[in-house]
Order: structure tokens, then C-alpha cells, then sequence
């Protein structure tokens, strides 16, 4: 893991980097931090996209290191064919009007087969350095196609041990790995969704099969996530991820 830049506003030192390849960014509080935070970035965003930035920022002010990569295709990295030709049908779908959910939902497989190891590599990289020795692993934050990547990964990944997701609905692949997801998640929905039809989010959520889950449905669009909401997944992230470091064995 190589640190390329740094910089601090309001004591928050934001750090851009690049892991076998891959860019990102780590956003880590004044002190010691008391977790670690996997953010995963929706559709079309990037590492240093603003609500990105603004939920890091939160999280380390809570205590939190939080951790951003690009996804295949996205921020700084080169899109593929593949990549170029899902985007271009995706967005003509929509401009038409017509359903994109089965296209979305092929793109977004694709896309955590390539992401999840990179997570994995760079979460064992994270917890190798000595500011993080202490920590016993992290907590997971991403929503609509960050949780279609986030949902495999916490699946596949015992060192998670918590989530945030939403934005989301049920699909053969996310319904398989929700099956096997037993640590404690918080589930944001929106009402009114046009993206994510209401059913698929519910049975989406349904599919978890930790009986320490929470949905977390509000009224308004796809993008329309009320601040109470996102302040609140910031303070249930931070109390899970100092649970996980009082219950680990010294």
C-alpha cells in the first residue's frame, strides 16, 4: 500500500493512495482510531465524490479510519469494454424509460467478482500497519451498487463485523450471499425508490440471515436518504466497531 498525498481539514488527515493498483483513500481522526470503516461508493461516484467525502468526514469525527476505494471502472481507474458498454446501455435504458434493473443487476455481479478481493487485499494491508494493530477488523458502509458489492464481501469476509446497506433489491447472487451474512446490519430503504422497487428492497432484506438486523425506511427517491439517517448509521458503526475491539481477546 503506497501513500501518495495528504491532507487535514478540521484534524481529519484525508490520505490518497494506491493498493496493487487500485486507488483510494483513507480518512483517519486526530487520535487513535476506534475502527476502521470499509466505505463502498454507489454507481457513476468515486472516491472523492462529495457525499463521500462528507460520510468519511462524519465517521472520523465519530473515531473512525474509513477507507475508500474506486470501484472497476470508476474514479481513477480505466474502464473496460465491458465497462463502457454497461454504462452506455444503462443509461440509455433509463433516458427511454425502460426497466435497467437486470442490466444493473449483471453489471454489478461483475463488478464484485473484480472488487471483493481487492477489498480483502487491502484490509489485510490496513490491519498490518502498526496504527491499526489494535484493531480487530472493521465495519462495512456502502449503498445501492455499494452494497451489491458490500453484500458478497461481507459474506466472504469474517474480519466485517457489522454493515450498513440499502438502496438495494434482492437478486439471485445478493440473495445467496445474504443468506450467509450473520453480524449486525442496518438496512436503509426508500419508499419511494424509481430505481429499487419496494419488494425487492423488503426481500432483500428479508434474506439476511442475522436476527440482529434493522430496516430503516423513509419516504423520498433514490437519492434522498435523510441527514437524521446517515448521522444515526454513523453512531451505530462507531458503537459496533468498539464492541468488536472490548470483546477481542487480548
Amino acid at each position: 500500500m503506497h501513500f501518495t498525498t495528504s491532507a487535514s481539514v478540521d484534524g481529519v488527515t484525508g490520505r490518497d493512495l494506491v493498493h496493487d493498483g487500485v486507488p483510494g483513500v483513507l480518512w483517519t481522526p486526530p487520535g487513535t482510531a476506534t475502527g476502521l470503516v470499509l466505505s463502498a461508493h454507489g454507481g457513476g461516484q468515486h472516491k472523492h465524490a462529495p457525499g463521500i467525502r462528507a460520510r468519511a468526514h462524519a465517521c472520523a469525527v465519530a473515531g473512525l479510519a474509513v477507507l475508500t476505494l474506486d470501484a472497476p471502472g470508476h474514479g481513477d481507474r480505466p474502464r473496460t469494454p465491458d465497462d463502457e458498454h454497461h454504462a452506455t446501455e444503462i443509461r440509455a435504458r433509463i433516458a427511454a424509460g425502460t426497466d435497467a434493473g437486470p442490466l444493473v443487476a449483471e453489471y454489478n455481479a461483475l463488478q464484485s467478482a473484480r472488487a471483493i478481493p481487492e477489498w480483502r487485499s487491502a484490509l489485510d494491508a490496513l490491519l498490518a500497519l502498526p496504527e491499526f494493530a489494535h484493531l480487530p477488523g472493521a465495519v462495512f458502509w456502502g449503498v445501492s451498487m455499494g452494497s451489491a458489492l458490500g453484500i458478497p464481501l461481507v459474506a466472504a469476509e469474517p474480519r466485517v463485523v457489522a454493515a450498513v446497506f440499502g438502496l438495494i433489491g434482492a437478486t439471485d447472487q445478493l440473495t445467496t450471499a445474504a443468506a450467509s451474512i450473520t453480524v449486525p446490519v442496518r438496512f436503509l430503504l426508500q419508499w419511494d425508490d424509481r430505481l429499487i422497487a419496494r419488494p425487492a428492497g423488503l426481500a432483500l432484506f428479508d434474506a439476511l440471515a442475522t436476527p440482529r438486523k434493522t430496516l430503516h425506511a423513509n419516504p423520498g427517491g433514490h437519492g434522498d436518504v435523510p441527514g437524521h439517517e446517515l448521522a444515526d448509521a454513523v453512531r451505530w458503526l462507531a458503537e459496533r466497531a468498539r464492541e468488536a475491539t472490548v470483546h477481542t481477546p487480548s
